[in-house]
């Protein structure tokens, strides 16, 4: 499936407002994801919270990574909940070859990709797009019922956060330092993108065409340093984005903060992921925890004399030696259940040696005489079940990826806000200042020192075996059936665990519906089709796929640019209009034609329109 065309082709606003218009009309869904999956917030609790001094509606969103950057990804969180987007990281080298697969959820979660894998200029678009979608949909009457509070049926407010990287000389040219100016005023790219909204081809959205978009996208910023950047680079780099582009500030750290023997001895000792294999080198030059501690201090009083705020991000992945050998690079990166563990280790560790500082429970009451205003962002292993208990750590916001690769992919995130709520309403609380508040007394009570201390405790104690190795060795279900290109036992995981929402579903029509006696002998209620110019390959689809083969190659795999379709290789179809859809075969596909028409002209048919 490789090609050498870019390894992703972001659809235009234009086409993306008229699939969302086209399937709202044919199926109630958006981007596959069905209505009862949207989260709507309770009216009785206030899941709202200050980041960086910006109020956001929920205290959760995609982490900078494979969910936040393309519109369509974007716009999918939102729906499920997100109201926090930490979008992916943005770096001078734009033209990365990253090598495939790239993702490897089949227990825990390992990784080899990084930055953006979009051009800059198209990182600014699909932003700027994602933005004034997220904007016409909250207007949009006919979704308000679905997403917004029963009294006034306003979704609340959401804040993007921009993510750069990785050193000063990248920081500085004039690419990088032009994607911050542009998302920070983003006026000249919306201008730009404005005659799409009338262009819409499903026709519900052009009465938008002339509506008022914020020209703020974004005016924080989230420093991902990687691996290995000097402190005295960290240092400058921070004081650069305050100082150039006025911005407010978060500093992304490493779990490596823990030092080797502190990192294995949860790794290896309490967890038991003795085949995890920690590289030796990423402790060496790392930043290490002395200078972690006086450079934090020293960043946020930096940011104060300047009127800006300042905060950390607890942590970046951990980087481990490829004992696995699926992926093909030799070093990856951890993720999921144990850099949960990791991370939280860390917060404990910064809560203890900067007392009072931090803006997390406890550190607020003046015991120690500081102000607690450094804010703490957290992303490691969030889900379902631990989301309440990082919230009353106090982070801000909690950020998931890897629970979005996996099955239920974005749908996962309004239980997650359901749940939280709940959390909230048992603490006999109303917001989540309250919640944090009777948390942090019911963990003195306990005997901690605060709800960082008590969640640390916790997930080497009591609930442990969430995150050691016994409870994340179960592999995917599988069944032993090679997978077709029509047919299959139509588990919706390749829709649900893509990242960059490739994958969609159609209903097999019924013999009624199909008097050619096309799908005769096509099993399966559904049939699951590609839009390859959305695929990177990253590999997820295979891993939770129960059949045998690659959902993301031997499915139909559709085409809309021509040049995308020449490029690449194998079974793929290039599809065309003139009122009804029309499908040209490659790679021998041909004897496929009458049956893929025939499903992408049916009642439900292909989510988009072409013209």
């Amino acid at each position: 499936m490789t090609h050498e065309a870019p390894p992703l082709t972001p659809m235009s606003l234009s086409t993306l407002l008229g699939r969302i218009g086209h399937e709202w009309e044919t199926r109630k869904r958006i981007f596959d994801l069905p209505t009862a999956r949207f989260w709507k917030p309770d009216d009785n609790i206030d899941l709202s919270f200050e980041f960086l001094g910006r109020r956001a509606a929920s205290p959760l969103g995609p982490a900078a990574g494979p969910h936040s950057q393309m519109a369509q990804n974007i716009v999918l969180a939102w729906l499920g909940g997100s109201r926090l987007f930490e979008l992916k990281t943005v770096q001078v080298l734009d033209d990365l070859e990253i090598a495939r697969p790239c993702i490897d959820m089949e227990t825990i979660g390992y990784n080899i990709e990084w930055s953006q894998e979009l051009l800059v200029a198209q990182s600014v678009e699909e932003y700027t797009k994602a933005w004034m979608i997220i904007e016409i949909l909250r207007q949009w009457e006919p979704l308000r019922e679905y997403v917004g509070r029963d009294s006034d049926g306003d979704p609340g407010p959401h804040v993007f956060d921009m993510s750069v990287g990785y050193d000063l000389a990248g920081i500085q040219t004039p690419k990088v330092a032009g994607f911050i100016d542009a998302m920070r005023n983003a006026s000249a790219e919306i201008e730009r993108l404005r005659p799409e909204i009338a262009a819409d081809p499903s026709g519900v959205f052009a009465e938008f065409a002339d509506i008022e978009f914020s020209p703020v996208i974004s005016d924080t910023v989230t420093l991902s340093t990687f691996h290995g950047c000097p402190p005295d680079e960290i240092e400058q780099i921070t004081k650069h984005l305050i100082d150039a582009h006025d911005l407010d500030m978060i500093v992304k750290l490493n779990p490596t903060l823990l030092g080797p023997a502190g990192v294995a001895g949860i790794v290896h000792g309490h967890l038991g992921y003795n085949d995890v294999r920690l590289v030796p080198k990423a402790f060496e030059d790392d930043l290490h925890l002395e200078r972690a501690i006086s450079l934090i201090q020293e960043l946020n009083q930096y940011a104060k004399d300047r009127g800006h705020r300042f905060g950390i991000k607890l942590t970046n992945t951990l980087v481990v030696d490829n004992h696995k050998q699926w992926m093909p690079d030799q070093t990856m990166y951890l993720s999921g259940p144990p850099l949960h563990v990791l991370a939280t280790a860390v917060l404990d560790l910064l809560a203890d040696a900067l007392p009072g500082q931090l803006q997390i429970p406890g550190h607020d009451d003046g015991a120690h005489g500081g102000a607690g205003d450094i804010m703490v962002s957290f992303s490691a292993g969030i889900d379902k079940e631990n989301l309440a208990a990082a919230i009353a750590m106090g982070v801000r916001p909690a950020s998931v990826c890897s629970d979005l690769l996996k099955p239920g992919g974005y749908g996962r995130l309004a239980p997650m806000l359901k749940a939280l709520t709940a959390a909230v309403s048992d603490a006999g609380a109303t917001d989540l200042d309250g919640f944090r508040a009777e948390r942090l007394v019911a963990a003195r009570a306990a005997g901690h020192r605060d709800t960082a201390a008590e969640h640390f405790a916790f997930v080497l104690g009591e609930g442990k075996a969430k995150y050691e190795l016994a409870g994340n060795e179960k592999l995917p279900r599988s069944v032993d059936h090679d997978l077709e290109m029509w047919g299959c036992v139509a588990c919706n995981f390749c829709v649900t665990v893509c990242p960059n929402d490739a994958f969609f579903k159609l209903p097999t029509p019924k013999p009624e519906a199909d008097p050619a006696g096309l799908f005769a002998e096509v099993e399966g209620r559904q049939q699951y089709l590609v839009f390859s110019e959305l695929c990177n390959e990253c590999g997820n689809c295979l891993t939770f796929c129960p059949e045998n083969g690659d959902p993301a190659v031997i499915k139909p795999r559709l085409y809309l640019d021509a040049e995308r379709f020449d490029a690449a290789s194998g079974e793929r179809f290039l599809l065309t209009s003139s009122g009804q859809v029309e499908a040209t075969a490659g790679g021998g596909a041909e004897a496929a034609v009458p049956t893929l028409v025939a499903l992408l002209n049916a009642a439900e048919g292909l989510p988009l329109r072409l013209d």
